[in-house]
């Protein structure tokens, strides 16, 4: 069954599922239709999935309660979930830059124990993709979905060393030596 405890005293939930999944919630609105007889509340929620080994996703779902909005967003996460590589299992390959709407976010990797130096929306993103080391800053719009959006839009655009090599038609050891690390480092 689900477990549910809390991360570092932030107020968000998380829940680790029997089949490896871990899901965020980043954000709730709730939104008023008014009608004849008063108002009608509604809420949407913002969730992010993945299962930290690489995959990630989020959904958006609305309805007039709580839980079934969280339902609906959880199961368009996992509809829609990107693979990620990551270098050492624990940070990025290279510095990347997202944008989506006003909302700009600057991803850098990060030397091993520097942890997730990031706020918000963006510690949730990291924290389900399972990276341990990345430093991101977020410029422009702080709307949650904006900073998720762009945070998805700069991970996707992350490419491995190997794919690297083969677009510019050079070894995979040759960009490694560039680079300064051995390629055992990297196995």
């Amino acid at each position: 069954m689900a477990q549910e405890r809390r991360e570092g005293g932030r107020g968000r939930e998380r829940e680790e599922r029997d089949d490896g999944m871990v899901d965020k919630l980043v954000h709730i609105n709730r939104v008023a239709k008014v009608v004849k007889g008063g108002r009608r509340f509604g809420f949407a929620a913002l969730v992010v999935v993945g299962d930290q080994k690489g995959r990630v996703g989020f959904g958006h779902g609305k309805a007039r309660e709580v839980p079934e909005a969280i339902r609906k967003a959880t199961e368009s996460a996992k509809r829609d979930m990107i693979f990620v590589p990551l270098r050492s299992g624990r940070t990025l390959h290279h510095d990347v830059e997202g944008r989506w709407g006003a909302g700009r976010v600057l991803l850098r990797a990060a030397k091993q124990g520097t942890g997730i130096i990031a706020g918000g929306p963006m510690r949730a993103v990291f924290e389900t993709l399972g990276m341990h080391d990345v430093v991101a800053k977020s410029m422009g719009s702080s709307n949650p979905y904006n900073m998720v959006r762009a945070t998805f839009d700069a991970l996707k655009s992350q490419m491995h060393p190997k794919d690297v090599a083969a677009a510019r038609g050079i070894k995979y050891s040759t960009l490694q030596a560039r680079r300064g690390t051995a390629v055992a480092a990297e196995e």
